[in-house]
Parts: C-alpha cells; structure tokens; sequence
C-alpha cells in the first residue's frame, strides 16, 4: 500500500478536466491584486485629473461620482448598432432585413441547402486596420480569433468541423467591416463603480450599476456560407452596439468588440445550424454539452477547433467581472502562443 507521502500530486491531476486548483487560485489572486493595483486607482485618479480635484477623491468626491453616474444612467444605454455593409460576399442582393432588439441585420439563408450539409469549415476571419484605426494589429487580431472560435464551437453541434485546407459541404467566411473603440476611462469607472457599490449597505437589496453610457464600442461583421461550388447559401449582415445594462465593461480597447464578436458568432451560427433568422420566433436555446465544455476551457468537439485556441474558461470569466483586458486572459490562436 502507498504512504500518502509517496504520492505524486501531479499525478492525481494529469488527467483532469479542469485547470490545475492551486494554479486556478493564484492566477485569480493575481487578477485581483493587479486590479487592485491598476485599474482602481488608476481609474480614479484620471476622473480626478479630469475633475480637476489634484488628489485622490474623497467622500464627498466619491458622492459627487455616484451622482454623475446616476445622471449618466438617464443618457441613452447602448451606442448604436452600425450596419455596415462591405466587400466580401459574393453576392447582396438576397439580403432582407431581420432585426433584433439590439441587433441590425441583413441575412437570407436557403435552408433545404443547409440542411443537407455535414461538414463545414472557417476561412480565417478578415480583419482590416481601415475599419477600426485605433485598435492595434494584436487587438484586431484578438478579435478575429474570437470570431474563428466561437463559430467553430456553435457550428460543432450541427455540422462535423473540419480544417481550412480540407474540402467540405460549406465553407464559412466573416470579415469585420467596421468597429469602435472602448473608451477605457469610462470603462474603468464603470468596474470601480461596481465594485465600490458591493461595500454600500442597501439593506440586502442588491441594486444593479449601469455602466457608464459613454464611449461604448460598436462592432459589424457580414459573413457568407458558400457551397464547394462556391454558391452562397446563407449570407449575413450584422452590427450591434455594447448596452450600459448587460454589456460588460473592460478596460480596453478592444473590450466591447471582443465581446461583441462572440456575439455576432452565436447568431450567425444559429441562423446555418437552423437555416432561420436566429431573430425570428422565441429562440430559447440550450447549450449543449460539448459547447458548455469549450467556453469553460475544455477540448472543443472537433480537433479543427484547436487552432483557435480554447476559451480562457474560469479565469476569463473571474477577469471580465473585474474588468480586465481580454488579452491577459485569451491567449489567442495555438499558432500565436509563446513557448513556455
């Protein structure tokens, strides 16, 4: 019999799904800690430069932010959502217009031609500097890889997912055709905000915070699914704008169109999987298994999936609550990754 003390502890977590727990807890206490450091006072201390106070705010500073946030929470709570139209697809002149609450689109789809599909690939997503000047190259980058990923996972519970460079029943291309920063100042007082309201005593009331309805990011893609004859069979047109209620804020650039892209890959993925406006009807979906496993981190269904690298999981998740930047979390393509 083994003493406890001749145990490898590697061992009893080779084979584990999840990340290692003592890794887990010290990348987490990190991301709390450079939060702290960071973005809290840093935060503050620009609105301070702003205002004019030349210190850190005080009580009565802190009141009068509380004040101008709710103010702020009067002016319209999502930006506008661009339509967008660019080059790429090989035809528009099937598009018909399909909104949704939030969200503008053009799409068409034919479905008996979808429906017959069984595999399917992703052309690596287009990203030129033109639309988004103020992003740089490896935030642009970020986002299209954003993009690949979460088309790769939704399209993985109806299609099998193969490689670019192997043929398939549909080919998938996207290209962003415009963009906007996130301002990073009002999204770092919108994070501090919220965390400052979790020490307010509201009676056990929870009262949600808002974010700061200014310099929220835009983001339009058009995708198209082509046949092996090159034949669209579905094409889409879509554009939407971060919202104050339910889009979370990250101190970065690139934080509402990182977001948005997985947005925009859900429901391009929902109008091929279903070949049906994925705005149309109730639209009350239930992830499955293999999709609830890739966004928590896990091997994606399909080993074409891998190249775009898997979901930053827990941790990503623990990162967007306190605001960070996507890119401290995500690393990015496999192909991107540094050595360790």
């Amino acid at each position: 019999m083994r003493s406890a003390a001749s145990l490898n502890r590697s061992d009893c977590y080779r084979t584990f799904p999840f990340p290692r727990p003592w890794r887990l807890n010290r990348r987490v206490s990190r991301l709390i800690r450079l939060l702290r450091q960071r973005y809290l006072s840093s935060a503050f201390w620009r609105l301070s430069d702003v205002m004019g106070w030349g210190h850190a705010p005080s009580r009565q500073h802190c009141s009068m932010l509380f004040a101008v946030l709710a103010i702020a929470a009067l002016l319209p709570g999502c930006a506008t959502a661009p339509l967008v139209q660019g080059t790429g697809l090989s035809s528009y002149s099937e598009l018909k217009p399909s909104d949704g609450k939030i969200t503008k689109s053009r799409l068409h789809v034919k479905k008996e031609r979808v429906a017959s599909a069984r595999t399917i690939n992703i052309a690596p997503t287009v990203f030129p500097a033109g639309v988004a000047p103020a992003l740089s190259a490896e935030e642009r980058a970020l986002v299209a890889n954003v993009v690949n990923r979460a088309l790769c996972v939704s399209l993985s519970d109806r299609f099998m997912v193969v490689t670019p460079d192997v043929p398939a029943d549909l080919t998938v291309r996207a290209a962003v055709t415009h963009a906007t920063e996130t301002n990073e100042v009002a999204a770092g007082v919108s994070v501090a905000t919220t965390i400052g309201m979790k020490f307010v005593d509201t009676g056990g009331i929870p009262v949600p915070t808002p974010r700061v309805p200014i310099g929220l990011g835009e983001l339009s893609i058009e995708a198209e699914a082509v046949d092996r004859s090159g034949r669209q069979q579905a094409a889409m047109v879509w554009g939407r704008g971060a919202n104050a209620f339910f889009s979370t804020p990250r101190v970065s650039k690139a934080g509402d169109a990182y977001e948005l892209a997985s947005a925009f890959s859900d429901d391009f993925a929902k109008l091929v999987n279903k070949g049906e406006s994925p705005f149309e009807g109730v639209n009350i979906d239930i992830p499955s298994w293999d999709k609830i496993g890739s966004n928590m981190g896990l091997a994606p269904k399909y080993a074409a999936c891998e190249a775009y690298g898997r979901s930053p999981g827990v941790v990503g998740m623990v990162a967007g609550k306190l605001g960070l930047p996507p890119d401290w979390t995500d690393d990015g393509p496999r192909a991107a990754r540094k050595p360790q």
